[in-house]
């Protein structure tokens, strides 16, 4: 088949197209992709390492709230769209794919207009904005958790879960993954991650608390780009990376024994996939918000409120999870339940039978 994958400005939006990519490529099929995105987002390096043609369109973002930039981004989107018909006609693509984000809008309506039968994905509890627009447009659209199927058209609509990419699925060896980071099992390990850009309000609290968390585990610190702390690296049983790629994080979840996380939705299906009794610190007053309300009403994880939180009560939680088996137990189950691990193939068979 010849794919139109669109995506893009973050890379909440890319990372499970690329992860239907690569389902494809473990099936030995030879399609056939083209991928629009933003001329300046962070999704062109990483889509053109997996080797697909990448190219842009203009783009503009319909604000929920008050701005100027609402009154200009309409050209944009409009010169977005006749730049998507035109790529799409050159292209002739079979299906279009798209996991939201605005730059999908123009390139969707193009689709439709062409007779181009597109997918959307729900990765987010809460509907993303450009998901809604083009919702109309979509031949069949596909959510990531049950509970989203009541946003959208219910003849179109499938719950299949969040698409994993390969790298993460793969098995991984405890001795290989001891050796990557350079650690024995001999205490509990607690991986704490902030999301893809680093989040200093979690970073804070961990520097804070480092000296009493090495007391009783080792920790494994994603702490995002540029936001090393010399100060701490020396301390026995700390080890901090500003980034892992998809196969050392995929290391460091087999080797953890417990999560500490944001609440984005793509961590969040990671964590699911791999079964992790988590910790889980919401972005306040965003959309994280309600992705940790459903996880902390299926019992899945314990949250913490960021304006609430200090580094004692950080250490605390972690140490009260780390130690008591029951608990890992009973949130690893339900966290697990709360996903669909045949993304990837539920959507491929139904992008197969447009």
């Amino acid at each position: 088949m010849k794919i139109l994958l669109t995506g893009g400005g973050t890379m909440g939006s890319v990372t499970p197209l690329l992860a239907m990519a690569d389902y494809w490529k473990d099936q030995n099929e030879k399609n056939e992709y083209l991928w629009i995105g933003t001329k300046k987002g962070p999704e062109k390096t990483a889509v053109e390492k997996e080797n697909i043609k990448f190219s842009t369109v203009a783009s503009g973002k319909l604000r929920r709230y008050s701005s100027w930039k609402n009154f200009i981004d309409p050209i944009f989107i409009l010169i977005g769209f006749v730049q998507s018909f035109f790529i799409i006609r050159k292209f002739k693509p079979d299906a279009i794919l798209s996991a939201g984000s605005f730059v999908s809008v123009p390139v969707i309506f193009s689709g439709w207009l062409l007779r181009v039968p597109s997918l959307i994905h729900q990765m987010d509890i809460r509907p993303t904005l450009s998901n809604k627009i083009v919702a109309l447009f979509a031949a069949k659209i596909t959510v990531g958790f049950e509970k989203s199927l009541k946003d959208y058209s219910s003849r179109k609509t499938v719950w299949v879960g969040n698409p994993i990419r390969r790298s993460l699925r793969a098995e991984n060896r405890k001795s290989k993954v001891e050796s990557f980071f350079n650690l024995k099992n001999d205490i509990p390990i607690a991986l704490i991650v902030g999301g893809g850009t680093g989040a200093m309000a979690i970073n804070k609290l961990v520097w804070k608390s480092t000296s009493e968390l090495t007391k009783f585990c080792k920790i494994i610190h994603i702490t995002g780009k540029n936001k090393l702390s010399g100060s701490i690296t020396t301390i026995a049983n700390y080890h901090s990376f500003e980034f892992l790629n998809t196969e050392q994080m995929a290391s460091a979840y087999n080797l953890a024994d417990i999560v500490v996380s944001r609440c984005g939705i793509g961590t969040l299906s990671e964590l699911s996939f791999f079964k992790k009794p988590s910790i889980l610190i919401p972005i306040p007053d965003s959309h994280q918000e309600e992705n940790a309300e459903l996880f902390k009403n299926a019992q899945a994880a314990i949250i913490l409120s960021q304006k609430k939180i200090t580094a004692k009560i950080l250490a605390e939680n972690i140490k009260k999870l780390l130690f008591n088996n029951y608990l890992k137990k009973q949130l690893g189950a339900n966290i697990y339940k709360l996903t669909n691990p045949d993304a990837t193939e539920k959507i491929s068979k139904i992008i197969k039978n447009f």
